[in-house]
């Protein structure tokens, strides 16, 4: 990926977070393995997916390498780190795939569906919202998580934009190929919409006064406050609800299955909540919220 300026500093927030879990010692390390304990005995049906990558012991996974909290590359390891990353680790550890059989794929939003139907990836966990137009592409397990379309401003919030009905004739950025892209398209159309390809770019966009606002889900742009160093803040007023779902391919309803099961498990052990403390949670400063029931549809 190339790195934009805001990306860099994305980076350095990444290795910040990960010298708080080195200072943690030993027992941060001991709670990630635990978070993702690899299963020793895996017996699949013959021909299923999961029969497939658990006997290859590799799985390929889409994600966002962008984005603080749920999927950021970290520059010392070349391996993204987050919510989303922790949950795929426990779908692999489910499989009996230790995380250095995972291949991380970025994924940015626009190409999470033709890497799912191309087979370029076997699963996708990226700030992924399940809606009934990419249903119509993939299938989704989930949701593991309900996010919320918010709105980031430099801080002061010089515009006094409070929510959506405040863009009109705003330059606003998002992402391509994304949910909140599309809500303000059919919703704010007096907003000027620029586009790109991940929201290092919109951040930077902002910080050069290309742009009034970044508009996503909240969690996201948390993280990117967070690596601001102050200069952006968070309107706070969401506007949407975003379950964040497992894109599969379309038909593999084993696949969908196992995972939501896994999922379940993953909420009743305590791995998911673990999971959300050790990531998203430390940028957010929240605990970890109550999971959402999977949708069995």
């Amino acid at each position: 990926m190339r790195m934009t300026r805001y990306a860099a500093s994305l980076a350095v927030l990444g290795l910040a977070l990960a010298g708080c879990a080195s200072e943690a010692g030993n027992q941060a390390a001991e709670q990630t393995d635990a978070g993702v304990e690899v299963e020793q005995s895996t017996d699949f049906e013959p021909g299923t997916t999961m029969a497939e990558l658990s006997e290859a012991g590799s799985i390929t996974v889409g994600t966002k390498f962008d984005q603080p909290g749920f999927g950021l590359l970290n520059p010392t390891t070349d391996a993204p780190d987050g919510f989303d990353v922790e949950i795929a680790k426990i779908i692999a550890a489910e499989l009996g795939i230790a995380p250095e059989g995972i291949e991380w794929v970025e994924t940015v939003s626009a190409n999470r569906e033709p890497f799912l139907q191309n087979g370029q990836v076997d699963m996708v966990v990226a700030t992924y919202t399940i809606n009934d137009q990419r249903k119509e592409l993939i299938d989704f397990a989930g949701p593991y998580y309900t996010a919320g379309q918010d709105i980031m401003v430099p801080t002061g919030n010089p515009q006094g934009i409070q929510g959506p009905e405040d863009l009109a004739g705003k330059r606003v950025c998002s992402v391509e190929g994304s949910t909140p892209a599309q809500n303000i398209r059919d919703n704010y159309p007096e907003a000027q919409l620029t586009l790109f390809d991940v929201y290092s770019k919109c951040a930077d966009a902002l910080a050069n006064g290309q742009v009034d606002a970044v508009t996503t889900d909240n969690v996201i742009l948390t993280g990117l406050v967070a690596g601001s160093d102050g200069g952006f803040e968070l309107v706070g007023n969401p506007f949407t609800e975003e379950p964040y779902g497992i894109g599969v391919p379309k038909g593999d309803d084993e696949f969908r299955t196992f995972i939501n099961d896994t999922l379940e498990q993953a909420y009743e052990s305590g791995a998911w909540a673990d999971a959300w403390d050790r990531t998203a949670g430390a940028i957010t400063g929240e605990p970890a919220p109550e999971p959402p029931s999977v949708d069995r549809y």
